[in-house]
């Protein structure tokens, strides 16, 4: 695409012409003041309000999109910006020389360069503009009564709650650290009830397909009037404006300036945790005065540090909804476990540990921390077990799989750290082989040992680390969910 400026406005161009420039080129974007009395049309209103999006994602015609920057209702900023000689690209961030690449481009007739970090959006080059909406968001309204659910909270989740609805009304900045299990979702409900009410337009973002999946049907159950989007990839609500939004983090790509409040669930979790791209997401999808809460069961040293040397503002729930205590892991020696498994074996304690959960009809989970030593396990076990299946983030039946452990059709699922978070199941023991192993963080090993107990029905639950040494990460988890249950019984949000 090139681009021609005159008089203050940009013409779109579908053809070279030899004033034309690239976008990029170009030092400053005009932006035409707003005709109030143009004739907007109300389906791109709703299409690109608080969205960032390529001319390839618009249907519609370049001339109606130019008639709307013509009257000031588009906004166009650059895809590829320039510092100096180093690239940024102003849709994911990425600065970083390796992911650029060039291209000859048969739009503007140049060779172009482009982002590859963020390819899988649609491709953004030095020509692309970022389109984006200037004029009135539109008006979704909201009816007398929002929310619609029955439930009661914990004196621990009422006091997070009260802290919600305070930072999305102020537009602030807060934490809410509660364990596995706490209720968080049922702490938002107030919180986007307020929100809503005061004509706030609020995303729950979340790294994970399988948690968007998961709270999808639960905050519509929730708020039944309001329309909800659920943003993931392959999502058929990519393109509804709705005043809740519940996204993955690699969906706020798509947005710019969108939201009031911004609430990031499981913000310790890959991969919003080592993506730059997915940071750079949240902060360009707020609005510049919005308010963002963290919820999370194991935040990082860092922010633990913050919180406890009060520089980061925060809410502790130690407890669980069912005031019972979380279950602590036991640390189990197994010997070398991956050597018997080249064997054809496993050890013979765990074979044990398994064995009694199928004598008394105990569902379980079992945690491996590779995909090849998992399906070898898979493969010893069926001879024992034939109710038993392995699920990992690559299996197509990963879904189906969950399904069938919740309607206990399956007996024992063995699982990577793909399901270490976001999913539940009402009344199964978890154990992890090899807990030793890198892959399992003390953050992954909280919330793996969070998988058990979490039903008011069956709070109880067994967690069994097999390791062939501990390691600082094991004991970091043990220590920390130990520490919660002295905090909740101090508080007295656990009966003993």
């Amino acid at each position: 695409m090139r681009f021609l400026l005159k008089d203050g406005r940009l013409t779109f161009q579908k053809s070279f012409s030899k004033d034309s420039q690239r976008i990029s080129e170009i030092p400053d974007i005009p932006q035409p003041p707003l005709n109030p009395n143009f004739p907007f049309d109300p389906k791109l209103q709703l299409f690109l309000t608080g969205k960032q999006l390529l001319l390839d994602d618009l249907p519609f015609s370049l001339a109606e999109i130019q008639a709307h920057y013509d009257n000031g209702y588009i906004t166009c900023r650059k895809g590829i910006e320039y510092d100096g000689k180093k690239l940024l690209c102003a849709r994911c961030g990425n600065q970083e020389p390796h992911w650029f690449a060039t291209f000859p481009c048969a739009r503007c007739g140049e060779t172009c360069r482009y982002c590859r970090h963020c390819l899988m959006m649609g491709r953004i080059s030095e020509c692309t503009p970022l389109i984006g909406w200037n004029g009135p968001v539109p008006d979704t309204g909201s009816p007398q009564n929002i929310l619609d659910w029955q439930g009661a909270l914990s004196e621990g989740q009422l006091e997070a709650s009260n802290r919600v609805t305070e930072a999305i009304l102020q537009e602030k900045e807060w934490l809410i650290w509660a364990v596995c299990g706490a209720g968080k979702t049922e702490v938002l409900f107030a919180g986007i009830e307020a929100g809503i009410a005061a004509g706030k337009r609020i995303c729950i973002a979340t790294p994970r397909t399988d948690v968007v999946l998961e709270l999808t049907p639960r905050i519509r159950a929730a708020f039944p009037k309001i329309e909800v989007a659920s943003l993931y990839g392959g999502s058929q609500d990519r393109h509804t404006y709705a005043p809740l939004t519940i996204a993955t983090t690699h969906q706020l790509l798509r947005f710019y300036h969108a939201f009031d409040a911004l609430i990031l669930d499981e913000v310790d979790a890959f991969p919003y945790t080592v993506e730059e791209s997915l940071q750079y997401a949240a902060v360009q999808a707020r609005k510049p005065e919005s308010a963002i809460v963290y919820l999370t069961a194991t935040p990082n040293v860092k922010w633990q540090k913050e919180c406890l040397s009060g520089k980061r503002a925060f809410t502790v729930i130690p407890a669980r909804f069912h005031r019972h205590p979380l279950p602590v892991p036991e640390f189990v020696w197994c010997g070398n476990w991956q050597k018997q498994l080249q064997q054809n074996k496993l050890p013979t304690n765990l074979l044990k540990w398994i064995q009694k959960r199928l004598e008394v009809g105990k569902q379980a989970l079992v945690f491996f921390p590779h995909i090849p030593l998992m399906e070898k396990a898979l493969h010893i076990l069926r001879k024992f077990v034939p109710n038993i299946e392995a699920v990992h983030a690559e299996d197509p039946e990963r879904k189906e799989k969950v399904l069938r452990m919740r309607s206990k059709e399956i007996a024992l699922l063995l699982t990577t750290t793909i399901l270490e978070r976001g999913v539940t199941f009402p009344n199964i023991d978890v154990a992890v082989v090899g807990a030793e192993d890198d892959i399992f963080s003390e953050s992954a090993l909280v919330q793996i040992a969070g998988r058990a107990g979490r039903s008011k029905d069956f709070p109880d639950g067994v967690v069994t680390f097999f390791h062939y040494g501990k390691t600082e990460a094991m004991v970091s988890a043990q220590r920390q969910i130990v520490s919660m249950n002295k905090e909740g019984v101090k508080r007295k949000l656990i009966d003993l």
